[in-house]
């Protein structure tokens, strides 16, 4: 394996794919220096790379034969789909050809291919997917967001660890201040899953808990990680992609209710620029799947050129600075604690 990041890229994955797959990794082998490595068909892959000058990129293709569509079950795509393109970038990761695995396409089927092909880091309970957020100060990162709907006390813990070590290579967070999601910021509030939780990450070594988040609490900017259940950490990312477009729509329509509003849009039309962009799901690329032998990222299927070239690049960050050591690392460090969650 070269010196330098091997990113598989699921070129058939997406709404868009593989026109958007192709240009994402091309712009991302490019200028953030992976080597990528686009996996599907052969014939429909060379035509899109015909459309963009090659200069400059590491790049090759690996063949697919079959594609995943949205309507199949994971189980059934793990069982008969042997040469679908996102089983094959995990068996690459698992053979040790790629060091992370990037799909737009069937969130299930990327997050049990990843399971079940590529393996748990030891230790590891089950693996959980991270949501980077904008706030009103610096992104938060919220996990679990759909990987697991049911949960255990011990698995919110470990979603914790895994948060953290994420925050902190990643995003570049010394110390970051992590929450667990709740209905109330006292001590004691929520179910019994998020008290016995609470218990857990008081007690966790290297970890700076600072108690319950309420939901409001998510976007101010005060917390750098919150833990939840994946059922509930996806609610809380659509509603609040929804929440974003509709206020986008509503201020547009303010602006287009009269000459004077329609003044006020222009003159702001700068900051509203910078407003859109710091909302834009596209500026970080997707949500990983932490706790695999290897890395999973998990894009918006309608994810554009821009949204996969970022994924691309944050796989390469994640392989470049070790951070799948440091999450193992962690987890072994306050293993006695999971023991005995989940003994008891």
């Amino acid at each position: 394996m070269s010196e330098r990041p091997v990113i598989a890229v699921d070129a058939m994955g997406g709404d868009f794919a593989p026109a958007v797959t192709v240009e994402g990794a091309v712009k991302a082998a490019q200028l953030h220096d992976v080597h990528v490595l686009l996996v599907g068909d052969t014939s429909k892959i060379e035509g899109e790379l015909q459309k963009h000058s090659l200069s400059g990129g590491y790049w090759e293709i690996v063949h697919a034969d079959d594609v995943v569509h949205m309507n199949e079950r994971p189980s059934d795509i793990l069982r008969r789909k042997k040469n679908a393109s996102i089983q094959v970038a995990c068996r690459l990761v698992r053979d040790g050809a790629a060091n992370a695995v990037v799909s737009a396409g069937h969130s299930g089927a990327s997050v049990a291919c990843g399971m079940f092909i590529m393996g748990r880091l030891p230790g590891v309970e089950r693996p959980a997917l991270v949501a980077m957020m904008p706030t009103e100060k610096k992104p938060v990162v919220v996990v679990d967001v759909g990987a697991n709907v049911d949960c255990r006390p011990y698995h919110l813990f470990q979603f914790g660890l895994m948060g953290d070590a994420f925050a902190r290579d990643i995003l570049g967070y010394e110390s970051p201040r992590l929450s667990i999601l709740s209905i109330g910021e006292e001590e004691g509030k929520g179910n019994s899953q998020v008290k016995e939780a609470y218990e857990l990450l008081k007690l966790a070594q290297n970890i700076n808990f600072i108690g319950n988040a309420e939901g409001r609490d998510i976007f101010t900017g005060n917390i750098d990680v919150v833990v939840c259940d994946g059922f509930v950490g996806n609610v809380v990312v659509k509603m609040s992609e929804g929440l974003a477009a509709s206020l986008t729509r509503m201020v547009k329509g303010v602006f287009r209710s009269g000459p004077l509003p329609a003044l006020g849009g222009l003159l702001a039309r700068k900051a509203f620029r910078c407003f859109a962009k710091t909302i834009d799901y596209t500026e970080y690329g997707g949500a990983p799947l932490l706790g695999l032998k290897g890395l999973a990222i998990v894009c918006h299927g309608r994810s554009n050129a821009c949204a996969l070239a970022n994924a691309v690049k944050m796989a390469g960050a994640y392989v470049r600075k070790g951070t799948n050591d440091r999450l193992a690392e962690i987890i072994l460090a306050n293993e006695e604690l999971t023991r005995f969650s989940r003994a008891i």
